[in-house]
């Protein structure tokens, strides 16, 4: 295999390992029952299931990456790039707000809400336009600090690149400790005041924030995880994936030791500042970038060392199809989501979600109550999987 295939493998298995965990977490038989490693953490602290979505944005990082060096001297190159750059970020905005609007909207007339109905209570943010704006940001960020050659070629500057990350980090780590919040004081790091959740209320409104996003369950909307001042950071892991692009082309063959060296390095310096600045998906804080950024480096090493042997990269085929088109994956999943949650059936007089009548055949198979919820889970990823084999037989790809 050359070179630029390995490459390409390796960052659509890593894609499609990422997409994969988002669709193993979104799509228990029962929540209740779902293993605690695959549950979010409520608020501080980190379970496996928070390192799969900063996986996905690493992935985006890599693929944008391994697009340099560009020629972007020649006339309209740059223009051409940005419009490209332009109609990506729009389409992934547009398609988060569309998958926002399922959670508000009957479907076949049946009602399944989270949170409230109706375009007043539609949320803005989102997984995809995360996605999008990190996208934009990185590009941005490599294409104004790349090392430029008389011909007009632009390439990646890793120190440039390291450098954006560390700023990134330290600004907002000073943004949330010291910028006071009005109502709340100085500091705080609490679902309500936080200055990143403050600020999502104030430019969206709390109407306009993930339906779930309370202290309480049914309590008041306060915080939104994929909020506007949140992405910044979340931008850094974006930047790490370029960053691994950049060791992996340079370095193949001792790519792989050094991209685990320095995936454990990122999470021992995440864990250790974990006393100052917690640990936290859900505002996206320093200490969590970094740790979520060393896992992805050591997964990435992982699965280069993995494919090198035949047997297992057959084997990966599954995760092939699901990173060559893994932005359908998780829209396919989310419309499976709103599915299972609609109640289509009823047995005995009593009304059966699709979710729960799969979950009720799976407990009769598995009595385990954690093992029958995720069985449900990898039943959704394979039929996902299956229905997207067909299009990666054909080249057919929507990615970034």
């Amino acid at each position: 295999m050359s070179e630029g295939a390995e490459r390409v493998e390796v960052l659509d298995v890593l894609r499609g390992t990422a997409v994969a965990g988002m669709i193993v977490v979104t799509s228990p038989g029962d929540w209740n029952d779902a293993y605690p490693l695959l549950r979010h953490a409520t608020w501080n602290g980190w379970t496996l299931a928070d390192m799969v979505f900063p996986m996905f944005l690493f992935a985006v990082g890599m693929a944008l990456g391994l697009s340099f060096p560009r020629r972007l001297g020649e006339s309209g190159a740059q223009a051409r790039l940005w419009r490209r750059v332009g109609r990506r970020a729009a389409v992934l905005v547009l398609l988060g707000l569309a998958v926002n609007a399922t959670f508000n909207a009957d479907i076949l007339g049946i009602p399944v809400y989270i949170g409230h109905p109706g375009i007043a209570f539609l949320r803005i943010p989102g997984v995809l336009q995360r996605i999008a704006l990190c996208y934009v940001a990185a590009m941005a960020l490599v294409v104004v600090s790349g090392r430029r050659s008389a011909d007009g070629t632009v390439d990646v500057s890793p120190r440039a690149i390291g450098g954006a990350i560390a700023a990134i980090l330290i600004v907002y780590w000073l943004l949330m400790r010291y910028v006071p919040v009005p109502g709340f004081g100085v500091g705080r790091l609490d679902q309500e005041g936080n200055l990143a959740s403050y600020l999502d209320r104030l430019i969206f409104t709390a109407p306009h924030l993930w339906p779930l996003g309370s202290v309480n369950w049914g309590g008041p909307v306060v915080f939104d995880p994929e909020g506007l001042l949140s992405t910044i950071p979340a931008t850094a892991n974006t930047l790490f994936g370029v960053l691994a692009a950049v060791a992996w082309r340079r370095a193949a063959e001792g790519a792989v030791t050094r991209l685990a060296l320095l995936g454990a390095a990122l999470m021992a310096v995440g864990l250790s500042l974990d006393a100052v600045f917690p640990i936290n998906k859900l505002i996206w804080t320093s200490s969590f970038a970094l740790l979520s950024a060393g896992f992805s480096f050591l997964t990435l090493a992982m699965l280069g060392w993995l494919l090198r042997s035949r047997a297992v990269a057959r084997a990966c085929a599954p995760l092939r199809v699901l990173g060559g088109n893994a932005v359908l994956a998780f829209l396919l999943s989310i419309v499976f989501t709103k599915l299972g949650g609609a109640p289509w059936f009823r047995l005995n007089g009593v009304t059966l979600t699709a979710q729960g009548w799969g979950d009720a055949i799976a407990r009769r198979l598995l009595p385990d109550p954690h093992l029958a919820a995720t069985a449900c889970a990898f039943g959704v990823l394979a039929l996902i999987t299956l229905m997207l084999w067909p299009l990666h037989r054909r080249a057919l790809h929507f990615r970034l």
